[in-house]
């Protein structure tokens, strides 16, 4: 006869996992039903269901969005599912997203080209601010895009709905005193450089360094053999990479400088090929027109400041072209010539010498220097970040191919001033580290928690 037999059990209603001396009959009454009916209340355990809307602006914000999509999965208990939906592009989808209308949408930058596209990009927030309301998030997070998404955030945050915003404007760079309407668009900022918090406290702000997740993911020394060989470039060639931006507006302004400095620059150092990333199939496309414009343009004979029509087809011949994969790139090239931007950034956690151009439309730049909106005498975030002339900047018009080629050609011609770079780099580099694992993640859950109607959110980390 079997042991339950023998004892005297019922095997249906003892859990299988109790000690053979203990019986039902041995047990208070009330345990006895706490225990039996274990599996019952787990089944019928609620499982809540957390609405967040990611409303990124470009390619950069894109790639943080998913990032963070996936950290607040990883930072939940099993007792809580997300659904996630927004504005974004590839990354995004990829991490389960349900992208409403693709960042490319409110690609625009400056003053000019905002004011160009502003009746679009107005009936574009008044149709998601509709649709996010039909939708009801308990968390609305806008990255970046600050002319699109503080507005937006108001307006969701008036009508009782959960804001964050995730990357600070440069309040250091220009217009501090913004930090004030940030605060009335969003609960907490999470922001990307450890200055930020000390400024937006100065007018009570919630706002928390959460580190530069680019940071993380960068080793702090580039791997370039991997790097070359995941391209599929020679291991010993000469490499310039060239970013002259992730939007349609900056490469009309910057392709024609970009490729010129480049041919330019091959001229004195012809064994350089070109490594240029795309952020996208329409940069891609957009790139493409570009090259062929300037090559038909270029002259027969060349001069000391126009490449030839046959140096730039030569130039062409030795170019790689990537879907995405910029820090593959970054980290494959020898020398870098960049927009100013997030790229410059990348490049400096990937220890690179750059060059770094940028042009804006004439009326945003006329009106900035008019009204003395600008703060800095630096534009690009690696001088920002040391305070310092780190590397060289060609702004405005000083954007110019034989201007950028000059400077390319000094600074590979300098060895010692390259190798100077790397320490500061290294310095930059742990401070913008996250303080702790997930950070941006755990400071939107910490938010959720705050005056959560439901109750705390389960999270995997009590």
């Amino acid at each position: 006869m079997g042991s339950d037999e023998s004892n005297g059990r019922d095997s249906a209603s003892v859990p299988p996992d109790l000690p053979g001396d203990v019986t039902p009959s041995s047990l208070p009454e009330g345990l006895v039903a706490g225990v039996t009916d274990v599996d019952a209340t787990i089944s019928a355990r609620p499982c809540r269901t957390l609405r967040i809307a990611l409303i990124s602006g470009e390619a950069s914000g894109d790639l943080l969005g998913a990032d963070l999509a996936k950290a607040l999965r990883r930072e939940t208990g099993q007792d809580l599912t997300f659904e996630f939906v927004g504005v974004g592009g590839a990354a995004m989808r990829h991490a389960g997203v349900d992208v409403w209308w693709d960042c490319q949408e409110l690609a625009v930058m400056g003053l000019a080209e905002v004011l160009r596209h502003l009746p679009r990009l107005l009936r574009l927030r008044r149709a998601l601010l509709d649709r996010l309301m039909a939708f009801r998030p308990d968390l609305v997070v806008g990255i970046d895009a600050p002319d699109f998404n503080l507005g937006l955030e108001r307006r969701l945050r008036e009508r009782g709905v959960r804001t964050a915003h995730y990357v600070s404007p440069s309040l250091w760079a220009w217009r501090q005193g913004r930090a004030a309407k940030i605060g009335r668009s969003a609960e907490r900022v999470l922001c990307l450089f450890p200055n930020e918090p000390k400024i937006y406290a100065q007018y009570a702000v919630d706002a928390r360094f959460v580190g530069h997740p680019t940071a993380a993911s960068m080793p702090f020394e580039p791997d370039v053999a991997t790097a070359r060989q995941r391209l599929g470039l020679a291991p010993e060639g000469r490499y310039l990479a060239v970013l002259p931006g992730s939007r349609g507006s900056e490469l009309q302004r910057q392709a024609e400088p970009f490729l010129r400095a480049a041919a330019l620059f091959r001229r004195a150092h012809p064994t350089f090929e070109l490594l240029i990333p795309h952020a996208s199939t329409r940069t891609a496309e957009t790139m493409q027109r570009l090259w062929q414009q300037e090559i038909a343009n270029a002259p027969d004979a060349a001069g000391d400041d126009r490449p030839s029509a046959e140096e730039l087809r030569g130039l062409r011949a030795v170019s790689h072209e990537f879907a995405g994969q910029s820090h593959a790139v970054l980290a494959a090239a020898d020398l870098v010539m960049l927009a100013s931007g997030t790229a410059t950034l990348e490049a400096m956690l990937a220890k690179k010498p750059m060059v770094v151009g940028y042009r804006i439309a004439p009326l945003t730049h006329f009106i900035v220097k008019r009204m003395g909106l600008l703060k800095v005498d630096r534009y690009s975030l690696p001088n920002m970040l040391a305070d310092g002339d780190l590397v060289d900047e060609c702004m405005q018009n000083d954007c110019r191919g034989e201007v950028l080629a000059a400077r390319l050609r000094a600074l590979w011609e300098d060895p010692a001033r390259r190798a100077a770079l790397q320490p500061v780099y290294r310095q930059l580099h742990q401070t913008l580290l996250p303080p702790e694992h997930d950070a941006a993640a755990r400071a939107l859950m910490e938010l959720l928690n705050a005056n959560d109607r439901h109750g705390p959110v389960p999270t995997a980390h009590p």
